[in-house]
Order: C-alpha cells, then sequence, then structure tokens
C-alpha cells in the first residue's frame, strides 16, 4: 500500500537533512506508540537519501553486548563498496566506541575541549562531506537493542562535528527505562530535532483504507483507534463491511483488533474478581466515570462495596493497564479506546444488557445518561423508546446542546422501523450535526437526504447543505416555505426564516438580513434551535445603516459570565454594532467577555467570535491580539472541517500581516480567500479583493490596488458592503487613483464615502474620506482645499481610538507639509506617525515616514528591536495578560487555552527575554509602550 500522510514529519526531517548537507550533524529522534507508524515514515524518508544504513533492535538480542553495533558494522560491507567520506568518519566513530573499554562508563565530553577525531573534523571542516552526501543512520525499535550498543551509538554521535550525518533514533517512548541515560540526554537536548508521532487523520485514514469510510465512519474510527494506522487496518480486515455499517449508523464502540483484545483480556483475566467486575462495569458507563459509580454497577448483589473493596480494585486494575486515575480526580478512564472496546465487546450480549439496564435504573438523576443506557439495551426497535430519546434530543436542542441532541435523536431513528419516522428523527439528527459542525463531509450528507421522501425539513436542510450555490440554496429554501404552515409547525418555519437570514447576509443584504431573522425570532421566539438569529437580525440591521437604532433597542445585558446562550449571543452582537459604530473599545471589551466564556457553543459561534475579537483589535491597535484570535479562529474551522467559516478572519490576518510586511503571509491567507470567491458569493468577493489591495498598498503597487477594488464599484446596489464602518476599501481606492494621477476616478470613489459617512455622522469614516480628499485635492494643485481636508480629519481623529488610520494621517498630512515647504510643521506630524506606527510594528508605513522624515532634513529616530518581537503571538498574548496582574488560571481562561499552555508558554517568554519574575516581564513590555 502507498505511503500516506505524514507531511509534516517528512518536512522535518527533510529539513534535518538539509542541515546535515552543510556540515551540521543532525540528531532526530522519532517517538510514539506501536503501529503508529514510525517505521513507514523513516522508510520513506529514506527513499529521499542517497546513503543510509538502517538497523533495528531486536529483542532476542537484547543481552548480547554490541549485537547492534556489529550488525550495522557488517552490513555496510554489503552496502559500500568505496563509504562516502561522512559515512567513513560515523563507521570510524562506531568502531572507536565499540573498541572503547569501559564505554559505558565515559562521561559527556566536555564542550570546551577538542578531543582527537573532533580536532580532524575542526581543521578541515569538508571532512567526511566531500562527497557532498549526507549518510542517513537509522536505529529503529531502539528500545530493544543492547545497551552497550546504545552506549557506544552515543559515543559516536557526540563526537561527529563537521560530517553530512543525520542519525533518526526511533523509539516507543524516549523514557523506556531500557534505554541508557547517556542516549536519553543526547536525543532530548535542544539541538535534537523532536518528531511526536501521532495517529493519522480523517482524510489520511480514507486514504489509507481506499476511499471506502465515508467522512462519519472514518472521524468515528479515527476517534477509535486515535488514528493508528496498524490497528485501523487491523479492524477492518477482522470486521469487513459491518464495521463499516456500524461506524456509519451506531454510536456503540466498534470492537477492538483480535490480538489487541487477546492482550487485554489476559491481563483482565489475570485480575482478581473484584477487580474484573469494576473494569466490567466501567466499560459500560463509557471511556471514564466515577469510582463510585462503577464500583455501584460492578456484578453482585447490594450492598454495594466498601470503599476500600473499591479502591483496592482499581489500584490492582491500575497496575494491570486496565484503568488509570489521576492524583485529585474523582474519575477513572480507560487508557485508549481500543483497551475499553476490548474488554466491553468481551461481555457478552446477555451481561452487556443487564448492565446497562441497571446503569440505567441507577442515573435516575440524569435523563439522557438513563435513555442512553436504555438504547443501548435494546435488542429491537422500540417506538416507545425512540418517543422518549427524540423528546430529550429536541429538548437539547432547544437549549443548543447540539451535540448531546444529535446522539438522542440519532439513537431514536435507530429503533424505529416506520420509514417516515426514520426519516424525520435523522433530519432532526442532521440539522443538530450542521449546528454543532459536526458534519464532515456535506456532500455525502445532501446525497443521504436526496433519498428521503420530500417534505419542508428535508427542502430546508438541504437548502443549508448548499449555501455555496446561492441559487440552488434560495430555490431550495423557498420550497421548504412553500410546503411549511407557519402557524402548524412555528419551528420549521422558524428554521427557514433563520436560513434565509443567513442567505441574505452572505450577500451582503442587511435590510433582508435583518426581516427574515426578525420573521424568525417572532414565529418561534422561545426556539434557539434558530442559530445565531439574533445576532444576524441585530448586525443586519447595522448593515442597512441602523447600527444606532440596534444598539439601542438592545435591553440591558449581563456579564458573560452569567450570561444565557440567547444573551451571549446578543452580547457577541453589540460587540459587532459597537465596532460598527466606531467604539472599538467597548466592542473590544464586550468581545474579549463573550470570548473568554464561549468554550461550549458551537464551533461556528466561537470562530465567529474571535473572528469579530481580532477585527475589533486589528482597528484598535492590538495587533498581537488580534493575530493571536485569528489563529485561533483559523485552527479551529480547520480541526472542524468548516474552513469556509473562517474566510473573514482571513481577511483580517492579511490586512495584518501586510500592515507588518509580512508579504508572504498576507498573500497566502488572500488567495484562499479568492478561491472561494469563485463560488459567487459577494462577501468572500469583497473579502478577496479586500485583502488583496491592502497588500498591494502597503508594496506601494497603485495599479495592484486599483485593479483589486475598482470591480467593487461596478457591484454597488447588490450589498451593503459600503457601510461606514465596515472595512475601509474606498479611501484606499481613492488613494490609490490618486497616485497615479487619475483624479476624476479618484473623486468618483471618494464621492459615495464622503456622502454615507457624513449622514451616518461616522468619525472614523469621516476621518478617512477627509484625509483621502486631503491628498487628492494636493495632487491637484489645491493646497488650500487639502490642508481645509487634513485639518477636518484631525478633528474627527480626537473622536475615535484607531492608531492606524490616525498614523497614516499624520504621515500624509506630513507628506502635504514638506512638500510644501513647511518643513517644522510637517516634521511634527511625521513624528506623531512615526511613534505610532513604531508601536504598532507597522514596518513598510514606518520605513516611508522616515524616509519623509530624513527628507525633512531631520534625522529618523534609531529604530530599536522590539524585546517582544521575539515572541510568538501566543506567547505575547500570555505575557500581556500575565502583565495585566492575572494568575495562570486567570489567563487560561482568558485566552481558552489550558493551564498547562501557559506554564510552558510563561517558561518560553521568560528564556527568550531574558527573565526571572512577572515585575521583570511587565518592565521589558512597559519599556516598548
Amino acid at each position: 500500500m502507498d505511503f500516506v500522510g505524514r507531511r509534516t514529519a517528512l518536512a522535518t526531517l527533510a529539513h534535518a537533512r538539509s542541515l546535515a548537507s552543510t556540515g551540521r550533524p543532525q540528531s532526530v529522534l522519532v517517538q510514539g506508540p506501536a503501529g503508529i507508524g514510525k517505521t513507514a515514515l523513516v522508510r520513506e524518508f529514506l527513499t529521499t537519501v542517497d546513503r543510509a544504513l538502517l538497523v533495528d533492535g531486536d529483542e532476542a538480542e537484547a543481552q548480547l553486548a554490541f549485537g547492534l553495533i556489529e550488525r550495522l558494522l557488517d552490513g555496510r560491507r554489503t552496502r559500500w563498496v568505496d563509504p562516502p567520506a561522512a559515512g567513513a568518519a560515523l563507521l570510524e566513530a562506531l568502531d572507536e566506541a565499540q573498541d572503547h573499554e569501559g564505554a559505558a562508563e565515559t562521561p559527556e565530553p566536555d564542550e570546551r575541549a577538542v578531543a582527537p577525531d573532533e580536532a580532524r573534523a575542526t581543521e578541515n571542516p569538508e571532512a567526511g562531506a566531500a562527497d557532498g552526501h549526507v549518510v542517513a543512520l537509522v536505529v529503529d525499535d531502539a528500545q530493544w537493542a543492547d545497551p552497550a550498543s546504545l552506549q557506544a551509538l552515543a559515543f559516536a554521535v557526540r563526537r561527529l562535528r563537521a560530517d553530512r550525518v543525520l542519525t533518526v533514533l526511533v523509539v516507543r517512548d524516549i523514557d523506556d527505562a531500557r534505554l541508557p541515560d547517556g542516549l536519553r540526554r543526547l536525543f532530548t537536548a535542544d539541538t535534537t530535532t523532536r518528531i511526536d508521532l501521532d495517529g493519522l487523520d480523517t482524510l489520511e485514514l480514507r486514504e489509507l483504507t481506499g476511499g471506502g469510510l465515508t467522512a462519519r465512519a472514518a472521524t468515528r474510527l479515527r476517534a477509535h483507534t486515535a488514528g493508528n494506522p496498524l490497528h485501523t487496518l487491523a479492524l477492518l480486515e477482522q470486521e469487513g463491511p459491518e464495521l463499516l455499517l456500524a461506524l456509519e449508523r451506531s454510536d456503540t464502540a466498534p470492537p477492538a483488533p483480535k490480538s489487541f483484545t487477546a492482550l487485554v483480556l489476559a491481563r483482565l483475566r489475570a485480575c482478581s474478581p473484584g477487580a474484573e467486575a469494576l473494569v466490567s462495569a466501567a466499560s459500560v458507563l463509557g471511556m471514564q466515570c466515577t469510582l463510585d459509580d462503577a464500583a455501584a454497577l460492578a456484578d453482585g448483589t447490594p450492598p454495594r462495596p466498601c470503599p476500600a473493596e473499591a479502591s483496592q480494585a482499581l489500584e490492582e486494575a491500575v497496575r494491570a493497564g486496565l484503568l488509570t486515575e489521576r492524583p485529585g480526580d474523582q474519575l477513572i478512564r480507560f487508557p485508549h479506546p481500543l483497551v475499553h472496546a476490548a474488554v466491553y465487546h468481551q461481555l457478552g450480549p446477555s451481561r452487556r444488557t443487564t448492565l446497562h439496564l441497571r446503569a440505567a435504573a441507577l442515573h435516575t438523576a440524569d435523563p439522557a445518561g438513563a435513555l442512553r443506557h436504555r438504547a443501548a439495551a435494546a435488542t429491537g426497535p422500540d417506538p416507545a423508546l425512540a418517543t422518549d430519546l427524540a423528546a430529550l434530543g429536541r429538548r437539547l436542542a432547544a437549549e443548543g446542546a447540539w451535540v448531546s441532541a444529535a446522539a438522542q435523536l440519532g439513537a431514536a431513528a435507530r429503533l424505529v422501523k416506520d420509514r417516515t419516522a426514520y426519516e424525520r428523527y435523522t433530519l432532526e439528527e442532521v440539522e443538530c450535526r450542521i449546528l454543532a459542525g459536526d458534519v464532515p463531509d456535506v456532500a455525502e450528507a445532501a446525497r443521504e437526504l436526496g433519498t428521503f421522501a420530500a417534505t419542508g425539513w428535508r427542502s430546508y436542510l438541504l437548502g443549508r447543505l448548499s449555501l455555496f450555490d446561492i441559487d440552488r440554496a434560495e430555490r431550495l429554501l423557498r420550497d421548504a416555505w412553500r410546503q411549511c404552515d407557519p402557524q402548524g409547525e412555528p419551528v420549521l418555519a422558524a428554521r427557514i426564516a433563520g436560513q434565509f437570514a443567513a442567505l441574505y447576509g452572505s450577500m451582503a443584504r442587511g435590510a433582508e438580513m435583518a426581516e427574515w431573522a426578525g420573521l424568525a425570532l417572532r414565529t418561534a421566539p422561545d426556539d434557539t434551535a434558530t442559530d445565531m438569529i439574533r445576532y444576524l437580525a441585530l448586525i443586519g440591521r447595522a448593515m442597512s445603516g441602523d447600527a444606532a437604532g440596534a444598539l439601542a433597542a438592545l435591553p440591558k445585558l449581563p456579564d458573560p459570565a452569567l450570561a444565557s446562550p440567547a444573551e451571549l449571543e446578543e452580547l457577541l452582537a453589540r460587540g459587532g454594532l459597537r465596532e460598527i459604530a466606531g467604539d472599538v473599545r467597548g466592542a473590544v471589551a464586550d468581545l474579549t467577555g463573550v470570548f473568554a466564556h464561549c468554550q461550549g457553543r458551537a464551533a461556528s459561534f466561537r470562530v465567529l467570535t474571535a473572528t469579530a475579537l481580532a477585527s475589533a483589535e486589528y482597528r484598535a491597535g492590538r495587533w498581537d491580539d488580534a493575530l493571536v484570535h485569528c489563529e485561533f479562529a483559523l485552527t479551529l474551522a480547520a480541526d472542524t472541517d468548516q474552513p469556509h467559516i473562517a474566510l473573514y478572519c482571513r481577511t483580517i490576518a492579511a490586512l495584518l500581516h501586510s500592515a507588518r510586511g509580512s508579504f508572504a503571509k498576507a498573500a497566502a491567507h488572500a488567495r484562499v480567500v479568492r478561491e472561494y470567491a469563485a463560488f459567487g458569493h459577494l462577501n468572500p468577493v469583497v473579502w478577496a479583493s479586500l485583502a488583496e489591495a491592502h497588500l498591494a498598498r502597503a508594496q506601494g503597487r497603485h495599479e495592484e490596488v486599483a485593479a483589486a477594488l475598482d470591480p467593487l464599484l461596478a457591484l454597488d446596489g447588490r450589498g451593503d458592503f459600503a457601510e461606514p464602518g465596515s472595512l475601509p476599501w474606498a479611501d484606499v481606492l481613492a488613494d490609490a487613483w490618486t497616485a497615479l494621477d487619475d483624479h476624476k476616478r479618484a473623486a468618483s470613489a471618494l464621492a459615495p464615502c464622503e456622502t454615507a459617512a457624513a449622514q451616518r455622522g461616522h468619525h472614523g469614516a469621516l476621518l478617512l474620506a477627509a484625509r483621502a480628499r486631503g491628498q487628492l485635492e494636493a495632487a491637484r494643485g489645491d493646497p488650500g482645499a487639502a490642508e481645509r481636508s487634513f485639518r477636518l480629519a484631525l478633528k474627527h481623529a480626537e473622536h475615535v481610538e484607531i492608531p492606524f488610520d490616525r498614523a497614516l494621517l499624520h504621515l500624509a498630512y506630513g507628506q502635504f507639509l514638506r512638500r510644501t515647504g513647511q518643513r517644522k510643521r510637517a516634521g511634527a506630524q511625521l513624528g506623531k506617525a512615526r511613534e505610532l506606527l513604531g508601536r504598532l510594528d507597522a514596518r513598510p508605513d514606518l520605513e516611508r515616514c522616515e524616509r519623509e522624515l530624513a527628507a525633512c532634513g531631520l534625522q529618523p529616530a534609531e529604530r530599536r528591536a522590539r524585546e517582544s518581537a521575539r515572541l510568538t503571538p501566543q506567547e505575547l498574548a500570555v505575557a500581556r495578560q500575565v502583565v495585566r496582574g492575572l494568575t495562570n488560571r486567570q489567563v487560561a481562561r482568558e485566552l481558552v487555552i489550558s493551564v498547562k499552555t501557559v506554564e510552558y508558554h510563561l517558561g518560553r517568554i521568560f528564556s527568550k527575554l531574558g527573565v526571572d519574575s512577572r515585575t521583570r516581564l511587565a518592565a521589558v513590555l512597559a519599556a516598548e509602550q
């Protein structure tokens, strides 16, 4: 079978090979559990290497001193008639290590001293690399090799200094006690490249299995096997087509491969009856449960085991590797889904049913849990149970718990014979999965729904799944509305109206978006399953010019920590409304609170929140934070296989990277948005044009700015994308035409922007329009009109907090003043621009500013590299929260990351900045303000 996936790991190995080719020996550690594909990875990599030595540890030779080295040295004679210089140097070092008496006790070399062989390499840096070939030495399954050989390997690798050698150590776990300490230290040093190999992703699993898996089946199979290729292939071969059907339609855990099951059951049989009963009961309760619940469910009659007996049984199960526990944690867990599956499936139908029914009786305080166990115990169709499950699923959907709702509705569908009921439950399940972002393959889901009877629900869901085909989506939604009776089916009517709102939102038609969203809310006011409908209603009003009215209509909203799902949605909308209205500080405050408390919401909600926050932070000049939130949104969208929900985020990222001079990154984001623009949606078309234009502006390419934005003028009337408060483009286009001496086009592009900004009284938009007007009038040769425009822009700047736009205003005004001979005044304006641009690290415009200062006869200030530039965006975000005085736990909550991640980043921050306390960190960052 062809090699699948591992692009990142192969790229890492290729980079190490490239470094080795320059005469810098490289060490690489490849680590991962059995069957994860370590050997396949290194063998695939070795196809790209000219000279290689591959040797693997053999458990049978573990006690044979230097057995692995002997095989390695013997093998070179059959591989190389005339070994390359690098190979000769390596083998010479291995020979020396083998002959070195007491190699096991050899201390690690003092880096300040130079051993004779090192001196030889130092004298001739090309020694060992004269023929230009890299030699790769791969030791696979090193944990099974004899210790003497591994010590000799460490001895030899340490003595390579200028040889083109790449040493790859492949192990299951570098902390394995069978590995010598010296080797462990060598391959965990900072200079070693480390590859921790994990499972294949769902797309790679589908490729591995020849494309026979549906997206849903692949997703479940990956969760079950952790993407382990060996276990995946063994399970598919063992179960055949029945496995695919079970993965597609059943929520029950599939079995484990027989070889794996045999190992687990051998451990289970070696346990005492009490421990076996505890592990079996835990398997019925799922991947994790409390010890108390497992003990209560364990085989036997009341009274339940005493705490001491339960703890003793747990301790035995932990020693056997069947369960795990963490100190202070109330839960016990299975160490791997396959361990759970092996135990669960060995119970047998009768015992499994008995335990599930007993578990249902124990879950009196948890109706959802009780129904889940009743469904698992069912041996055939059960319409009454299906009705109960569907009712619970609908109740959970009304609360916005989409994942749980989908599970209940899917279980209901599997328990009915009636085709009509089956289709209705399945349609509702699919809707919940859409809302949860859990539809891995939209086309696949649409094909299945296409086989159902023609109903309003079917047309509505097909319309939802077709939103990238505007005409088809609108046609299906109109068919759904025609078949729906709003009085008799208010929930369906609200769903359809909500999708019309989303559809018109994608077309930037704010008034229609708000109208349909309002209809959805009036039709089913208590049904929050009309996802994001409150947000759409409010933002639609803003898009059509009524941001102030939408803000005024909002009720008093609570703190995000106390907000209901509906109120959190309204807080998200309020943040967006405030940004559109020009209150970026208020927008950042609202959106930061929503972002910190939206962990339980659907991926689409969290991506939208992070994107909205990044947009507000971009305008507020908090660019490092904006990049962090862009990265969060893009990662989450990719992880949930919904890249299309983060397109606007890519536009924000493109603007940020353009303004900072990271042109390659900006172009990559713009390219992705442009690819989606081909589907015909207005928003991606506009967003792609914005991204491309701002990139070209930062590069000083006026023709490209005009080419990107001029087509938007032809779209006038098709959408509300020119509303003041949206991302600016008319002033950017006017600037480009001004620079190209086409003053008529510049004025034509600017006039609608000026009119709309004046009508709304929007200070931010008026600032941009007045700045662009000043540049146009200056180019026309009317300095008086230009002066008045620039002064007007400065007055509007007093009312807004948009530092980048203010910086560009000061820069443009300073340029005008210098060209009219007013150098002193020009210097004052350019100095303000330089201060703002330096704080933002807006390098392209900062360089323009410094050229203008130099032309004024003023010495540009010495630019000191920002200490914080050494930090990644995520590290800088953590650092800023720490400086605010937040604890690690509070930082984790603010940034929606784990406490361990905060601790990891903080350690790297201290190391990079050379500080040893939070106080000193605060001083470093404060010096940059």
